[in-house]
């Protein structure tokens, strides 16, 4: 953060927060503000990115869920600078800045969605009366 304080104009770096934001959610939440808070003052939201290192650890879903559902409080806001997230910030945090950065043309790449094979599935399914599940699947540790 003091680099990019010192070197404004600085803006080929992309912190990625997905494995420290899933650890600090549960953790340290208010160390999980500051994590994204600093983040996005320094570097914008624009350049922050998610990532993950879930290969390893299974399924990523609760942390998307967290990260969707996550908010700076108003008095770190207040006393550190930070600002809300918004809907966009989120946006760009989980996807659209990394389109940038590999050069992925979004528009073209979503025409081709609908035509594919998951998707008719996935249509069939919810208009048969399925709904989403977001129950954890797989292997879970218990403390025992």
């Amino acid at each position: 953060m003091k680099i990019k304080e010192r070197n404004p104009e600085l803006n080929n770096v992309y912190p990625e927060i997905g494995s420290s934001f899933g650890l600090l959610s549960i953790m340290h939440p208010e160390m999980c503000q500051h994590l994204i808070g600093k983040n996005v003052k320094y570097y914008g939201s624009d350049h922050v990115i998610w990532g993950t290192a879930y290969l390893w650890w299974g399924s990523p879903q609760w942390v998307i869920d967290a990260m969707k559902r996550f908010q700076i409080s108003d008095e770190l806001c207040e006393k550190f600078g930070y600002e809300k997230l918004t809907k966009q910030d989120k946006a760009n945090i989980f996807g659209l800045n990394a389109a940038k950065i590999y050069g992925v043309d979004l528009e073209q790449e979503l025409k081709a969605i609908p035509g594919d094979s998951l998707s008719k599935f996935k249509a069939a399914y919810l208009d048969n009366g399925g709904q989403r599940d977001n129950a954890a699947q797989g292997w879970v540790r218990a403390n025992v």
